[in-house]
């Protein structure tokens, strides 16, 4: 396998297709016909984990000295829930929206996370398992771009929902037709309001899987390293300095990664108070 082979390898997904077509790739764009199976086994799982970490915290919470678990949920519950504070000012809405909020950096960091794991860890384990040496796995939801488009759109229907809430079907239609050059240019102002929600969700999930893509893609490099130093192998002694340079760069890269998941999480949920934020204020 040439390094670009074993690139492209590890950037397919295992699919719905049959073994036969499934590594043939997309022939368009946007291809319903399939489902990414391993990027929603994976963000299920996450978010079930997710899930019952926060159940835990919650459980676990006393009126006394907290434990150290107890102290790191309540400090995230209390940057989340100010942040939130901060950008809606409806209490109302704040009760739902908080929650979502703190579930969407959780779930996202998760998701994140699984780029810091060795490449090569859980698609070797799954080509074990199923006794196929070709068998497809990426193990990083975020970095499908069907993760992060969907994530969007469910925050795209919450704003909606919010407009008409908040407005009222009525006083939202009203608003998507005069603002913001005035009734006089209606179907300009229609135009444009649809372009900026629609503007506004495309960048939401690009933004995601665009760093974590990118991501990806460095580890997958700094491993091709470790693969050319243990080539080097068959022509003499291995080359200590693609060892040592091969170990410097996947330290030195994952330690900036926990920086940039930590970071594309927390940007995803503050996007989603903005653009709910924005449902509530009337033009």
């Amino acid at each position: 396998m040439t390094a670009a082979d074993y690139i492209k390898h590890h950037l397919q997904s295992l699919t719905s297709l049959s073994d036969v077509t499934q590594g043939q790739g997309l022939k368009n764009i946007a291809d319903f016909s399939f489902i990414n199976l391993d990027a929603i086994f994976f963000a299920v799982v996450l978010g079930v984990l997710g899930s019952f970490l926060l159940w835990r915290g919650a459980k676990a919470a006393t009126a006394g000295v907290p434990g150290r678990f107890q102290a790191a949920v309540e400090i995230l519950y209390e940057f989340v829930d100010d942040m939130c504070k901060s950008i809606i000012h409806n209490e109302q809405s704040r009760k739902a929206v908080a929650p979502l909020g703190l579930t969407l950096f959780v779930w996202i960091f998760l998701m994140n996370a699984m780029d810091l794991l060795p490449v090569d860890l859980l698609p070797v384990a799954w080509q074990g398992l199923t006794g196929d040496h070709h068998a497809l796995l990426r193990v990083v939801p975020t970095a499908d771009l069907n993760t992060t488009l969907a994530l969007a759109i469910g925050v795209l229907i919450i704003c909606i929902y919010y407009n008409i809430k908040i407005k009222g079907f009525g006083g939202w239609m009203h608003e998507m037709f005069s603002a913001p050059f005035g009734s006089k240019l209606a179907p300009a102002n229609f135009l444009l309001n649809l372009v900026e929600f629609l503007s506004k969700t495309v960048s939401h999930g690009m933004r995601l899987f665009g760093n974590m893509y990118a991501g990806e893609l460095v580890f997958l490099l700094i491993a091709l390293l470790g693969g050319a130093w243990a080539a080097s192998g068959s022509v003499g002694v291995m080359d200590p300095i693609l060892f040592v340079f091969h170990i410097l760069a996947g330290l030195a890269w994952a330690i900036f990664h926990i920086l940039v998941i930590t970071l594309q999480a927390f940007i995803f949920m503050a996007l989603a108070f903005v653009y709910i934020g924005q449902a509530h204020d009337a033009h």
